[in-house]
């Protein structure tokens, strides 16, 4: 049997992994800039997550969720301390689109509304709901496609205002830093108007921190630049550092509809174990605070470099405009400096990296980025 072909593959097994770096099958060493997508917190192989993880197999992996399962409980509290929103409640899934899912359905059930308004530029998954409330045609079937989702453009108040005022949706979802559509970010001065106007007109907010989340931005929440809270947040990627773990924060204010979320592996031991390593690390190390440190030293150091059309993002989630396709800069960064990095559309590249880089990591991917700027004659 076959692979089914959905990702156009890189030429490049990595093999071994640790802190913020990579190896492939020939031994060459890689910087890691790109973090599996993000997902990539704590860094590789942290010694605290692999003991943390051997130690919970060796007890129990998984039980149903039909019965006490402590460590979801101290998850949930780790969790509320690092972020701030200890009077809130937490549902565990598996992934962001599933975290997504069940948000969606949460503000439908508890509003007893039936339209979404979104993003234009969104991503929020490949699920039914989240796919729907995605701004990419080319990835909704025939089946996915909703006439109960409208999309204003992201930092015009006017047009949000003008469609809640309507009074008619369930939930605003937003994104506080779109990740897919080149690290586009949410103004301070949208969010707090979205949270106003979702108080005015009774729809709930809710922040999607899948990418953005989990310490990356240089707060907890990326939303949190804006000092607001949300009444739902879904996260996944990094909350993990590569277990599949999403979840749901949800405000005491909404009602618990016991029976209406369900999940088979979500909040498993092991996920949990997981989750819990990573909060451990990320309070011990002070990721959150490095997150933004090493966010500025790396905009500094390439600022003023020629052929950037534009720098955008916040702590650890970058966005560069390049004049050349980013293709060939990404192409040229692997196969000659060998730091992997990401992109988003033709001329986007997107670094993010682990939390845990210092400025060793980020003066060789400056001085690399210099070098292929030139090559290229930017």
């Amino acid at each position: 049997m076959n692979l089914f072909q959905v990702y156009s593959l890189l030429d490049l097994e990595p093999v071994k992994a640790q802190g913020a770096y990579l190896w492939d099958k020939q031994g060459v060493e890689y910087l890691d800039f790109y973090g599996g997508h993000a997902v990539i917190s704590i860094g590789h192989t942290h010694p605290h997550y692999v003991e943390k993880i051997c130690d919970q197999l060796s007890k129990i992996g998984f039980y149903s969720n039909a019965v006490i399962n402590s460590l979801q409980v101290e998850l949930a509290q780790k969790l509320g301390e690092l972020s701030g929103y200890e009077d809130y409640e937490f549902f565990l899934c598996n992934s962001g689109a599933e975290a997504n899912e069940n948000a969606l359905k949460l503000a439908s059930f508890t509003t007893g509304r039936e339209r979404v308004l979104a993003m234009k530029g969104a991503f929020h998954g490949r699920t039914s709901m989240a796919v729907a409330v995605t701004d990419n045609p080319k990835i909704q079937a025939p089946v996915n496609k909703s006439d109960k989702v409208s999309f204003v453009e992201l930092n015009d108040i006017e047009a949000l205002r003008a469609e809640l005022s309507r009074g008619e949706y369930a939930a605003l979802i937003i994104e506080p830093i779109q990740g897919v559509n080149g690290i586009k970010v949410a103004t301070v001065e949208y969010l707090q108007a979205a949270r106003e106007a979702c108080k005015e007109y009774g729809t709930l907010l809710i922040m999607d921190e899948i990418q953005a989340g989990s310490g990356r931005s240089g707060r907890y929440f990326a939303h949190q630049w804006a000092d607001i809270k949300a009444d739902i947040i879904t996260l996944a990627k990094g909350i993990a550092n590569g277990f599949p773990v999403g979840g749901v924060m949800i405000s005491p204010e909404i009602p618990a509809w016991k029976g209406m979320l369900g999940t088979t592996f979500g909040g498993s031991h092991l996920a949990c174990a997981a989750a819990i390593a990573v909060a451990d690390v990320m309070k011990s190390e002070n990721l959150v605070a490095n997150a933004e440190k090493m966010g500025e030293a790396i905009i500094n150091g390439i600022k003023g470099v020629s052929g950037i059309k534009d720098i955008r993002g916040r702590g650890l989630m970058i966005g560069i405009d390049l004049s050349v396709p980013q293709a060939e800069f990404r192409r040229l960064l692997r196969e000659k400096y060998h730091i992997m990095t990401g992109l988003s559309g033709e001329w986007t590249l997107r670094l993010l990296p682990p939390l845990m880089i210092t400025q060793k990591e980020v003066d060789r991917f400056v001085e690399a980025f210099r070098l292929t700027a030139e090559e290229l004659g930017m």
